[in-house]
């Protein structure tokens, strides 16, 4: 089964910017940030494997499968250079992908990325992740956003409703345990990213983090490279492309930009 994406302009017309939400969401996620972007430039917003209409397709597992998923389905769809900006643990897979790619990838938006230090709250991940009921959903995202920030009731139905298919639940489990597959000396932990080396990345190079993100913890941005540029967003956790969708918007224009 191939990836669903949701795609916005001609893709073929000019370097395409490609969307790859975080755990437990899908395409839609991104939706208040392309309603920002600029209107000439086309975007493919990937469901991950395992989340919504990729539910069956390759790649079900940690970042480093869904990466090698995406790069196909890309070179399938004859598209070889473009934009690439990932949430969460969408995130590390689009760091691994630039990683894997660097030639292909015009420029780099990380928000909130997995994989830039051991320490994450994998117990609140999982009950977001593994939610059944709107009840339960909303409980889950109080700790995933700023704490001021009110969370609106589409963000809820259209998490859930991306979950109703049969075997969806099974899926998430399976990558939940494929995110939080380490361990350190506190339990459980996320595999880590070869931070040097993605941070040496030729490409514009953006990372984004929330101050109040109590899923993976800010000082985890506390990184530095030559052309990396970070923006720290006071009042906002860790669901950053809801939370802040103009700012977001913002950074990916301007690492479009950068790459001329």
């Amino acid at each position: 089964m191939a990836l669903h994406a949701v795609i916005a302009g001609d893709p073929h017309a000019a370097a395409p910017l490609v969307l790859l939400h975080g755990f437990g969401g899908g395409a839609f996620a991104w939706r208040r940030v392309t309603a920002l972007l600029p209107s000439d430039l086309p975007v493919i917003a990937y469901d991950l494997p395992g989340h919504g209409g990729s539910l069956g397709a390759d790649g079900l597992g940690g970042a480093g499968r869904m990466a090698k998923a995406i790069l196909s389905d890309l070179e399938g769809r004859g598209i070889s250079v473009f934009h690439l900006a990932g949430h969460s643990l969408g995130g590390a897979t689009a760091a691994l992908i630039a990683l894997r790619r660097p030639e292909a990838v015009a420029s780099l938006t990380l928000v909130a990325p997995g994989g830039f230090g051991p320490e994450i709250n994998h117990r609140a991940l999982r009950r977001y992740g593994l939610a059944e009921t709107a009840d339960e959903l909303r409980a889950a995202m109080e700790i995933m956003v700023g704490y001021n920030f009110d969370i609106p009731e589409d963000m809820v139905r259209d998490t859930l409703e991306a979950r109703r298919a049969g075997g969806a639940l099974e899926a998430l489990r399976t990558v939940f345990e494929a995110i939080v597959s380490a361990m350190c000396e506190t339990g459980p932990a996320q595999g880590q990213l070869p931070l040097d080396d993605i941070l040496s990345l030729r490409m514009p190079l953006t990372l984004l983090w929330g101050l109040e993100d109590c899923i993976l913890p800010p000082h985890q941005s506390a990184v530095s490279g030559d052309g990396v540029a970070i923006r720290r967003i006071a009042g906002a956790g860790h669901m950053l492309v809801d939370e802040c969708p103009g700012i977001v918007a913002e950074e990916i224009g301007r690492a479009v930009s950068a790459a001329g």
